[in-house]
């Protein structure tokens, strides 16, 4: 049986983080973290297709959506929120590279390198 978190915003599943990336989250942020709250998810204007996805580690804001981890909060501002909804966030090792992934079932376009969509 899989374990994953997921964001609930007024009753509808905002997102999923896999096991996987969770894992991932929880060793980065032990291994440098000195300063911040916990791991933000954003989007933000750019890109190939016009909006790109935005991690990093970052202090909480005021409004920010939360997803407890345990130790580790994830936030979401929510303007994000809107363009996030649905998302299933994964952390991929293998062949094609090393990265988290984001899995965007709302995306009309992506670029090529999968970094940008549309909506």
């Amino acid at each position: 049986m899989k374990n994953f978190a997921i964001l609930r915003l007024m009753s509808e599943e905002l997102l999923t983080i896999t096991d996987k990336a969770i894992s991932q989250i929880k060793k980065i942020f032990s291994e440098d973290t000195s300063d911040k709250d916990g791991l933000r998810l954003g989007v933000v204007g750019g890109g190939c297709s016009g909006l790109s996805y935005k991690i990093e580690f970052s202090k909480k804001n005021d409004k920010d959506n939360v997803i407890s981890l345990g130790e580790i909060s994830v936030f979401i501002d929510p303007k994000s929120s809107i363009y996030l909804k649905g998302i299933t966030l994964d952390f991929e090792d293998g062949l094609k590279g090393k990265g988290f992934v984001f899995n965007n079932p709302n995306a009309k376009n992506t670029c090529g390198c999968g970094e940008s969509f549309s909506i």
